[in-house]
């Protein structure tokens, strides 16, 4: 069955399967050497940008929007993102703390193309622009629909379509933002910026205010990353 059929017959797997498929070439990253870190990034933007061709006509909810209040999250969880740091504020020193590991593991790894590139060279550019471009507007819309739009609502029933975007319920509120926070090395930013987030689309009862703070929240990050030679943030 071609894909788009698929994504037509079922409002679920639109919203989940692209995300998942994200997810597993995430995971791949740095699985085959060190630079494959930056060519499957490369790789999974490329093939962010045909999913959300392929699912955005069966995501009504899957509109970008502008909003003073998009603006003001979107800078606030930058300024969170960079000023939340402590020995357990990322998952690198997390669980080595609560014992649970014996090394910081996997997130500990700084994307820094210079580094693995050479610094100023023309392919450190070019993935660092395609971070900068990916996380601006292929990770938005995707994580958007999974947990905003998906997730949140599932967790309140499984005909997730009947749950209204604007209704707010206090275990879909706090499981999302757990799960999102998680996802990230920065986990308490991040779960305050998956409430933030959620709150948006709440307040506002549509998605794309929340798909504009996280686009304006990974710009201003990726610049952060670049000119201060933050690449831990990466």
């Amino acid at each position: 069955m071609p894909l788009r059929e698929k994504f037509r017959g079922s409002p679920a797997f639109v919203r989940a399967a692209p995300f998942i498929l994200f997810v597993m070439l995430t995971a791949a990253q740095g699985k085959f050497g060190a630079a494959s870190a930056y060519w499957f990034y490369l790789a999974k933007t490329l093939v962010g940008v045909w999913l959300i061709w392929q699912m955005r006509p069966f995501i009504s909810e899957m509109r970008w929007a502008f909003s003073w209040e998009a603006v003001l999250v979107g800078v606030g969880i930058f300024a969170v993102w960079i000023g939340v740091s402590g020995e357990w504020t990322t998952q690198s020193s997390l669980w080595v703390k609560l014992g649970l590991a014996h090394s910081p593991g996997k997130f500990a790894v700084a994307w820094n193309p210079n580094e693995q590139f050479g610094s100023g060279s023309a392919i450190a550019w070019l993935f660092i622009a395609t971070r900068i471009f990916g996380s601006t507007f292929i990770v938005p819309p995707l994580e958007e629909v999974f947990y905003r739009s998906f997730l949140y609502r599932y967790v309140a029933s499984q005909d997730f379509l009947s749950v209204p975007l604007a209704k707010f319920l206090p275990l879909p509120f706090i499981f999302t933002a757990l799960i999102f926070g998680l996802s990230h090395n920065e986990w308490l930013a991040g779960i305050i910026c998956g409430m933030a987030y959620q709150w948006l689309v709440l307040r506002k009862n549509r998605l794309g205010d929340a798909m504009t703070a996280h686009a304006i929240t990974n710009f201003l990050l990726g610049l952060w990353v670049v000119t201060r030679g933050a690449w831990h943030f990466w």
